[in-house]
């Protein structure tokens, strides 16, 4: 599969990327030029302002002082940590919730997705800062807060695959031998939505990294002095006009890791189910 996807164009950057940001993340403490909480006095100029990208400090320094540099990869674990977190939670959360209701139908899945309606009726990013001003802010909190507002959309997407599948012949063979229920989801239905899971796991890690680094920038995601992408442009964003590499930097790895799991995502849809090639 990693084969076939670095064969394309598109789908080998979208790979070179997120590979080269989990390298920064797992060896971060080892590649920062600087300590990312370490508010220096070089890092700052005659008269208190940021320093601009070059000489010690390569991509330049905030309001007090630290390396952008160092923070920004620093922010990148954060970021995946959160993430991938994130858009696990949502994947099995929502999956559970699809292939039950799609399975078992009845008044078990009218009651399922009638809440996921009612799930999807609040505007996301509303309910997710509802969510998080009510908890106390920390990378495991705000996971679960952007999980539980992203797992409708793929409960929605399984649950119309399960509803078609548990109508084919095979299964309704299977119910006829007396396959018990486990043995049907297990052995019959779930391998026909892997691929599903996988395309919509991939592509939803872009979406929580968007709501992550929204979150953040207003202040009720990640707390400082802990650096992740949204909160270094929301401390800095007083500096947009003298200081642009402030906010430029991490929105550029904003969109950079969102953009490289959506050509990702977009690949393996294309390859996994090729009915679908060439209609996005």
């Amino acid at each position: 599969m990693v084969l076939v996807l670095m064969k394309r164009p598109r789908s080998a950057f979208g790979m070179a990327v997120i590979l080269l940001m989990v390298f920064a993340a797992v060896f971060a403490p080892w590649i920062m030029p600087h300590d990312p909480f370490e508010q220096s006095f070089d890092g700052l100029s005659l008269v208190g302002a940021p320093l601009p990208p070059g000489g010690e400090f390569p991509l330049g320094t905030d309001l007090l002082g630290r390396d952008l540099a160092s923070r920004l990869i620093l922010g990148t674990r954060t970021s995946l940590i959160i993430g991938v977190l994130a858009n696990g939670i949502a994947i099995l959360l929502g999956a559970g919730v699809g292939i039950t209701a799609g399975y078992f139908g009845g008044w078990i899945g009218a009651i399922l997705m009638r809440f996921t309606d009612l799930m999807m009726a609040f505007p996301a990013l509303l309910l997710a800062i509802v969510l998080a001003a009510i908890f106390q802010p920390s990378l495991l909190i705000v996971a679960l807060v952007i999980a539980m507002v992203n797992w409708v959309q793929m409960a929605r997407v399984i649950y119309t695959e399960t509803r078609s599948l548990a109508e084919r012949d095979f299964i309704q063979v299977q119910r006829a031998l007396g396959a018990g229920h486990l043995r049907i989801l297990g052995s019959h239905l779930l391998p026909h939505l892997l691929s599903s899971i996988l395309v919509f796991g991939t592509l939803g890690i872009s979406t929580t990294v968007l709501l992550e680094a929204t979150l953040s920038f207003l202040g009720v995601g990640v707390q400082p002095p802990m650096p992740s992408w949204g909160n270094i442009i929301f401390e800095n964003q007083t500096y947009f006009t003298t200081a642009p590499w402030l906010v430029f930097f991490p929105g550029v790895a904003i969109v950079l890791l969102a953009l490289a799991f959506n050509l990702v995502g977009d690949a393996l849809r294309d390859i996994l189910d090729p009915t679908l090639k060439g209609r996005h």
